[in-house]
């Protein structure tokens, strides 16, 4: 599928979303690209799981997941932020259709470790033919990083990861991480562009720390025989304008020593 974008956007994002960063978004489907978002909803899980008084717990950077908090987590990601976001893009000038992706089987999923982490799992097909089909109708699709699992279960994955699968399977040309920052940062600059090699080396040396670790983890992830550029980018901004990308751009090529 040429000229697609899957967009990665965290639910700590989501409120953050400016006038400028849907520009970019409608620039780009203007130039013929189609685009496909999958979203995330931690900050809103865990307020929702507050306020019923159910615990919640992390292992390994995955939430722990009970059929009350995977309950709970299909109920803020396809009754809230899904629907947040298709109005977001639509009051934007964008035709968005919200979907639960353990309907219709758009993601399929394994458990990861049943026993250790409930009902958590990990991508084992999407449903890419019924996804290109929405955006040959010009439409954008948006996603939940909910999955269809064995013997009629559902899955919650995580967010990254499920679009990282999304990506690859649509070949994307581009993969856009959207966080609250505008890339990777040195001394308060930003880095435009990083290799593999040079990304690993960056964590070493502890460049790259915190919370932006898992973010270029992710970025490098996505890396498959059809997705060469990705991109980590503000939400807060424009990310792209008259064919300039801004935000820190991963490429596959490796530095030669």
């Amino acid at each position: 599928m040429n000229k697609t974008i899957v967009v990665k956007c965290g639910g700590s994002v989501l409120s953050e979303l400016s006038p400028s960063f849907f520009k970019s978004m409608k620039e780009l489907t203007e130039q013929g690209y189609s685009i496909v978002f999958v979203h995330g909803g931690g900050p809103e899980i865990n307020a929702m799981l507050q306020t019923l008084k159910v615990q919640s717990e992390f292992k390994k950077g995955l939430r722990v997941t009970t059929k009350q908090v995977l309950e709970t987590a299909e109920l803020a990601l396809a009754g809230s932020l899904n629907r947040k976001l298709v109005r977001m893009l639509e009051q934007h000038g964008l035709q968005a259709i919200g979907l639960n992706s353990s309907d219709n089987q758009l993601l399929e999923a394994d458990f990861i470790d049943e026993e250790q982490l409930g009902y958590v799992g990990d991508v084992t097909s999407v449903n890419s033919q019924f996804i290109k089909l929405l955006c040959q109708e010009d439409l954008l699709p948006v996603l939940t990083p909910i999955a269809a699992g064995p013997d009629g279960t559902v899955l919650n994955v995580n967010a990254d990861h499920a679009a990282c699968a999304v990506a690859n399977a649509l070949e994307a040309e581009h993969f856009l991480m959207v966080t609250d920052v505008d890339g990777v940062l040195q001394d308060g600059e930003l880095i435009s562009e990083l290799t593999e090699q040079e990304t690993e080396k960056l964590i070493e040396s502890g460049v790259i720390s915190g919370g932006m670790i898992p973010k270029v983890q992710s970025a490098l992830r996505a890396f498959s025989d059809h997705v060469s550029q990705v991109h980590i980018v503000s939400g807060k901004k424009a990310f792209y304008e008259q064919g300039e990308w801004y935000g820190t751009k991963f490429i596959k090529e490796k530095v030669t020593v």
